[in-house]
Parts: C-alpha cells; sequence; structure tokens
C-alpha cells in the first residue's frame, strides 16, 4: 500500500524508484545543513534534499550524489517508510512552518529531527503534537560551524531510544569519530537545552577573551604583540580553547581591528539561557552578562549611556559630549 504522497508524487510526474530511494531527508541547506550533506556524501550516506532555493539543492545534488527535491512532498516521497525528515532551519518561524507543512505528509513510524537551535519547550509540545500521530520527534542541538566539514560535528540530541538508534548511524557519520562528539542526552527536549546551555558557556568564554585582549591591546607602555600572545596561550596555557586558535588566526591577519563595527550579534540561546537561569534561581552572572553585553553592543546600551551623562551634568557640572546618535 503506497502513502498518500507517494501517490500525489506519481500524479505530478514524480517517480520514486529503488535506485532513488534516499536513506532519509534533509530539509535547509544554509552554511551547516549544506555542509552536512557533504559530509554525509563522503561517508557514502545518500540523503534528498530540500531548500527554499531549489538551485541550492540542485547544486549540492549535483556535487554530492544526494537527490534534490522541489517541494516536501517531493522529499517525502523519495523516502521509503518509515521516514526520518531533519530540519536545519533558522529556530521559529521558518521551523514551525516548515513542520507544518511537513506533518500531513507523513505517516505513523516516521519521525522527524529539528536540527535548529530551538527553544527546547517547543520541542516538547512538538513532540506531543506530532505524537498524535504516531510521528516520533528528535530535536538535535549541532555545534561546528563552517569547520565542521572537515572535522566532523558536534550533536547533542534528545529523544526516545528508539529514535536514537534509528538516528545513531548518521551521528557517527556527522561526528568527528564514530564514538566521540555525539550523544543522546535523554528526553525530547534536553538536547536543545544541553546546547542553550552550551552556547550561554560560549558567550561567557568569548566576552572573557575579548575583554582581556582589550585590557592589553590599551596598554601603554608595553607595546604587546597580541597576535603572538594569542599564539603563546594556544600552546600548554590554561585557557587554550578552539575560539583561542580562531583569535590567533585573525590577530596574525589584523590587530587593530579598525574596519570591524562593534557590533555583535545574539542567538535566541543566549536569552534562553538567561532566562532558565531566572526560572531555577541558579546564578549565571558570567553567561548572563555577557549576553547583556552583546545589547549594549547593538546600540541598545546608548539612550542609557545619553541618560548617565546628562545626571553627571546635573549634580556635578560634568561635560557632555555633543553630538553622535
Amino acid at each position: 500500500m503506497h502513502s498518500a504522497p507517494a501517490r500525489q508524487s506519481r500524479q505530478a510526474g514524480i517517480h520514486p524508484n529503488k535506485e532513488q530511494s534516499m536513506e532519509f531527508g534533509l530539509v535547509g541547506l544554509g552554511r551547516m545543513g549544506g555542509n552536512m550533506a557533504r559530509r554525509l556524501a563522503r561517508k557514502g550516506i545518500k540523503i534528498a534534499l530540500n531548500n527554499r532555493s531549489h538551485e541550492v539543492s540542485s547544486a549540492i545534488a549535483a556535487e554530492t550524489g544526494h537527490l534534490a527535491c522541489a517541494t516536501l512532498a517531493e522529499l517525502v516521497a523519495a523516502l521509503q517508510a518509515p521516514r526520518i525528515v531533519w530540519l536545519m532551519l533558522p529556530a521559529g518561524e521558518a521551523s514551525e512552518t516548515a513542520l507544518t507543512a511537513l506533518q500531513p505528509l507523513l505517516s505513523p513510524g516516521d519521525l522527524v529531527v529539528d536540527g535548529a537551535n530551538a527553544y527546547y519547550k517547543d520541542d516538547q509540545r512538538h513532540a506531543e503534537m506530532l505524537a498524535a500521530q504516531q510521528i516520533d520527534y528528535a530535536d538535535a542541538g549541532v555545534s561546528g560551524g563552517v569547520w565542521g566539514l572537515d572535522n566532523g560535528y558536534c550533536i547533542m540530541f534528545g529523544g526516545s531510544d528508539a529514535a536514537a538508534a534509528r538516528l545513531k548511524p548518521y551521528m557517527e557519520a556527522l561526528a568527528p569519530t564514530p564514538t566521540t562528539g555525539w550523544l543522546h542526552t535523554g528526553p525530547v527536549g534536553s538536547g536543545h537545552f544541553v546546547k542553550m546551555v552550551h552556547n550561554g558557556i560560549e558567550y561567557g568564554m568569548m566576552q572573557a577573551f575579548a575583554e582581556g585582549f582589550a585590557l592589553m591591546q590599551n596598554k601603554a607602555g608595553f607595546d604587546l604583540q597580541l597576535d603572538e600572545i594569542a599564539e603563546l596561550w594556544r600552546h600548554g596555557s590554561v585557557v587554550r580553547s578552539w575560539l583561542l586558535d580562531l583569535t590567533a588566526d585573525f590577530l596574525a591577519q589584523d590587530q587593530t581591528l579598525e574596519t570591524i563595527q562593534p557590533f555583535v550579534a545574539d542567538s535566541g540561546e543566549g536569552r534562553w539561557t538567561a532566562l532558565e537561569a531566572v526560572e531555577q534561581g541558579i546564578p549565571t552572572p558570567v553567561m548572563s552578562l555577557a549576553l547583556m553585553m552583546r545589547f549594549a553592543s547593538q546600540g541598545k546600551n546608548d539612550y542609557a549611556a545619553k541618560m548617565l551623562a546628562k545626571m553627571r551634568q546635573g549634580f556635578g557640572g560634568h561635560a557632555i559630549k555633543e553630538g553622535g546618535k
């Protein structure tokens, strides 16, 4: 008996066959999703691809041997049941829209994986929604950025034991090695919860490096070579890390950073980490203040700073700088 999506696809001129049948479907081929597709191809795993721009799907399919699908219905039809569909879309509206469109195309026994930087409470809601249709759900926090293609991704995922067993071969292929870099963290929501905390820690580490190098850059009289210091700390120091490796790389090219605007975006995960700390009553001052500093870099501290300047002028007659924003 064929599923409704398969019948619809044949009516539309799509003819899935054994040769076309892919191991799972990947929706969203941005920087991370696209490179994940490439890494899977290197491991001999063939998947179906879908992206908002079909040109991107087609280009990656031509490069990797994967199957480009113009629509979600076509992607679902290319997969043998029970299917796995992995979403690598921006968290929020894009993921919600795709999941809403995907749900009626799926069948009992299928598995949806959300690999976005989603809020863990949304995962729990999505899992409950899909469970009513007997569709399984897993949430995967993926770290590794643009380096994951060559070095492998760190993946923390939540879901049932059955879902974990189905995903194991793909986790082994995407991770740095089959036995390192991936972990079934627990029930649905736990993967993105762990990734949320991971990103909160990342905020704090980045802020500490930025403040420390700013102190050294501003110190008169020593003529400190920041690139040499960063390279020094990479070897044997207790602060050696991948973030320090990246810092050493860009400081070797440019120490002044004069062409860079002092604007740092923040992801939802930094905010969720701070909110979680409040909900649990657990003090996380470093992570929370790092988030606040990102807000400040975005101009959200400008009005408050102007007020401070006016108050100092009011009580002490201190001069203020005119002009600017």
